[in-house]
C-alpha cells in the first residue's frame, strides 16, 4: 500500500507591517505614488524646519530676556551688596575718627549701607537655587552682618567714653569685614557673573540646526519644482512656489533677526557688562583704600606688615595697593568707554584720584612725624581733606556706572526685541508653507484622475 502524500506546507502569514511595506513599494512604482511620497516628504521638511526654528529662536529669546531681566540685574545686585558692605566699613571708620563730632549724615549713610546690603541679600536669596553655593554664601552673610554691626556699635560706645579698647573693636570689625564678609560677597558676585556669562552663551550662538534644515528644505522644494518642469514643461507650480516663498521668508527672518539680536547682545556685553565689571571693581578699590586710610589713623601703627625685610604700617601698605588697583581700573574703564558721556566721569575720577594721592601723602607725612591731629584734619577735615577727594571719586564712578547700565539695557533690549515674534511667526510660515507644498503636489495628482 502506497504511503499517503505529505501535506504541503502552509504558507507563513505576513505581518501587517510587511504588507504595508509591500504596498508602499508598489505605490511608488507609479507616478501618482511618487508624487504622494514627494508631497509628504516636502511637508515634513517644511514643518520640521519651522519647528526647529521656533524652538531655537524661543530658546535664544528666553536667554536674552534672562540676560536683561535676571542675570545682569542680579550681577549688579551682588556688586551692590559688596559696595554697600565696603562703604559701611569705610563710613564706620570715618565716624570713629570723628568721635563725638560724627555727623548725622555719616551715621545715616552707615545705616543706609547696612539696610541696602540686607535688602540685596533678600533679593539674592529669593533668586538662588536651593542647595546651591550661592544660597550657602547668602546664609553666611546674613549671619555675619549682625555680628559685624554689633562690633561697630561696641567700638562706637567705647570710643565715646574715651576707652582705647574701642579702636580694638573697630579693627576686629574691619578684620571680620575684610577676611570673611567681603570675600563671601565677592564669591556671590563671581557666581552671578558666571550665570550672566552662561545666559549670554545660550543667547548668542547661531541656530545652525535651523539654518541647515532651512537650506535643505529649500533644496528639496527646488528639486521638486525642477522635476515637475522636466515632466510637464510647466515652469512654475503655484503651490510649490508659495511653499518656497514662505520658507525663504522664514529663513531670512531667522538669519537677519538673529544677526541683529547677536549684534545687540554683543554690544551690551562689550559696552555694558565689561565696563560695569571694571567700574564696580574700581569703586570697590576706592572704598577699600578709604577704609584703610581711616584705619591707619585708628590703629596708630598697631598693625604692621613685613615685606622684603622691611616693616610697614599694614593699613598704609594696603592703601597703596588699593590705589594701584583703582588707577588700573580707571585706565581700563577709560579705554572701554565708547562715548564722551561714559568717558567724562572716568576722566574726572582720575583727576580726583591724583589729588587724593597728593593729599594722602601729605597727611601720612604728618602722621609719621607724630602730628596726629594735623593728619586727622587732612583726612576727615572740612577743608582740603582726602575725604572730599574720595567722595568725588565715588560720585564720578557712580555716574559712570549709571551711564554704562543704561547702555547695557538699551543694547540688550534691542537684542532681545530683534527675536520677539520670531518663534510664532516662523511656525505660522511653516504651516502655510507645508500647506502650499501639499496643494501644489495635489494639483499634479489631480491630472491622473
Amino acid at each position: 500500500m502506497a504511503p499517503a502524500p505529505a501535506p504541503s506546507p502552509t504558507p507563513a502569514r505576513r505581518t501587517a507591517f510587511a504588507e504595508g511595506v509591500t504596498r508602499a513599494r508598489e505605490a511608488v512604482v507609479t507616478e501618482p505614488g511618487r508624487l504622494r511620497l514627494i508631497g509628504a516628504v516636502l511637508a515634513v521638511l517644511v514643518v520640521a524646519f519651522g519647528a526647529v526654528t521656533a524652538w531655537q529662536a524661543a530658546d535664544r529669546a528666553a536667554a536674552a530676556d534672562d540676560v536683561l531681566r535676571r542675570s545682569q540685574p542680579l550681577s549688579s545686585g551682588a556688586a551692590g551688596i559688596y559696595r554697600s558692605l565696603a562703604d559701611a566699613n569705610t563710613t564706620a571708620s570715618s565716624g570713629f575718627l570723628a568721635g563725638s563730632q560724627e555727623s548725622a549724615d555719616s551715621r545715616d549713610r552707615y545705616e543706609k549701607d547696612i539696610r541696602t546690603a540686607a535688602s540685596g541679600l533678600v533679593t539674592a536669596a529669593a533668586n538662588a537655587e536651593p542647595g546651591s553655593a550661592s544660597e550657602r554664601t547668602i546664609a553666611r552673610l546674613n549671619q555675619l552682618l549682625p555680628e559685624y554691626k554689633g562690633l561697630v556699635e561696641r567700638a562706637r560706645t567705647y570710643n565715646r567714653q574715651g576707652y582705647p579698647v574701642g579702636g580694638a573693636y573697630l579693627r576686629y570689625a574691619n578684620e571680620k569685614m575684610q577676611k570673611e564678609m567681603l570675600p563671601a560677597a565677592e564669591d556671590l558676585y563671581t557666581t552671578e557673573n558666571k550665570r550672566l556669562d552662561a545666559d549670554y552663551g545660550d543667547a548668542t550662538p547661531y541656530p545652525w540646526a535651523a539654518i541647515a534644515l532651512g537650506v535643505l528644505t529649500l533644496a528639496g522644494l527646488g528639486w521638486a519644482q525642477r522635476r515637475n518642469y522636466r515632466r510637464t514643461n510647466r515652469v512654475l507650480n503655484r503651490g510649490l512656489v508659495v511653499a518656497s516663498s514662505f520658507t525663504v521668508v522664514a529663513l531670512l527672518w531667522l538669519v537677519v533677526g538673529h544677526a541683529v539680536a547677536r549684534a545687540g547682545l554683543d554690544g551690551s556685553y562689550d559696552h555694558g557688562v565689561r565696563s560695569l565689571k571694571v567700574l564696580h571693581d574700581a569703586r570697590i578699590a576706592s572704598l577699600k583704600a578709604r577704609g584703610n586710610e581711616n584705619l591707619s589713623l585708628v590703629s596708630r601703627g598697631a598693625e604692621t606688615v613685613t615685606v622684603g625685610g622691611k616693616s610697614y604700617d599694614a593699613y598704609y601698605y594696603d592703601f597703596d595697593k588699593d590705589m594701584d588697583r583703582l588707577g588700573a581700573g580707571l585706565t581700563e574703564a577709560a579705554g572701554l568707554a565708547n562715548d564722551s558721556a561714559g568717558a567724562k566721569p572716568v576722566k574726572a575720577a582720575e583727576g580726583d584720584m591724583a589729588v587724593w594721592k597728593q593729599r594722602h601723602s601729605a597727611a601720612r607725612d604728618q602722621d609719621e612725624n607724630g602730628n596726629f591731629q594735623q593728619a586727622l584734619e587732612m583726612v576727615i577735615g572740612d577743608k582740603d581733606a582726602t575725604g572730599a577727594c574720595f567722595d568725588s571719586v565715588d560720585d564720578n564712578l557712580a555716574r559712570a556706572i549709571g551711564h554704562e547700565q543704561a547702555e547695557f539695557q538699551r543694547s540688550a533690549g534691542d537684542g532681545r526685541d530683534a527675536m520677539s515674534g520670531l518663534p510664532v511667526g516662523v511656525a505660522v510660515l511653516a504651516v502655510l508653507g507645508a500647506a502650499g507644498a501639499v496643494v501644489g503636489i495635489g494639483r499634479r495628482l489631480s491630472e491622473y484622475r
